[in-house]
């Protein structure tokens, strides 16, 4: 079966494929938007994870006519009193790249005690399929730490000045391996593989 992943994000699309591809081997080919055939971009007017991810899902499965995959993922932090939240991508504005992203949010939280600088990555994975069948819809979270210097050069987003305290490390500091045992996404996905149950 041809499943699409519903983002232009070339880093989610590595991370996704190598999580997906170690439990369904080679039994189904995950594309891209683009190997799809889909080109547009996708009016996520959501205003929670759940909201987004379906509407991403739906809107490329009608274009494309194959069952697809899509998350919508954030950083809530808890001395901002959630945000970026749902916005995280748009955060500072739709062109800034995450190197900006990051200097914003270390800003905002410059005077904030290392006490009160909890946060966590939330991730809401939601299957559309051809058919009209209801979407499946599975959320994963993960807690940690926002430090005041960005640390490590592996994987993206806000992920270098996201610590982990039983890794003692920051997301970027991970392999890939590491972070999907444990990530938000990686959590989100071993319950959607459950509930979706593709294979039967």
């Amino acid at each position: 079966m041809k499943i699409v992943l519903a983002t232009h994000n070339q880093h989610k699309i590595q991370e996704l494929k190598a999580i997906f591809e170690r439990h369904y081997g080679n039994r189904h080919t995950f594309v891209s938007m683009k190997e799809a055939g889909f080109e547009g971009e996708i009016d996520e007017s959501g205003k929670t994870f759940e909201e987004n991810a379906k509407i991403k899902a739906v809107t490329v499965c009608n274009k494309t006519g194959l069952v697809t995959f899509a998350d919508d993922s954030g950083l809530e932090v808890e001395a901002l009193n959630g945000r970026p939240g749902v916005y995280s991508s748009r955060y500072g504005g739709e062109n800034t790249g995450y190197g900006e992203k990051i200097k914003l949010l270390l800003s905002e939280l410059e005077n904030i005690p290392d006490e009160k600088r909890k946060a966590k990555f939330v991730s809401v994975f939601c299957c559309a399929f051809p058919d009209g069948r209801e979407c499946i819809i599975a959320r994963g979270e993960c807690e940690g730490i926002i430090i005041r210097k960005p640390r490590g050069e592996g994987t993206f987003g806000y992920d270098p000045v996201f610590y982990y305290p039983p890794f003692g490390r920051t997301f970027a500091e991970l392999t890939i391996e590491e972070k999907n045992k444990i990530s938000h996404r990686g959590l989100a996905v071993e319950k959607f593989i459950k509930m979706l149950c593709l294979d039967k």
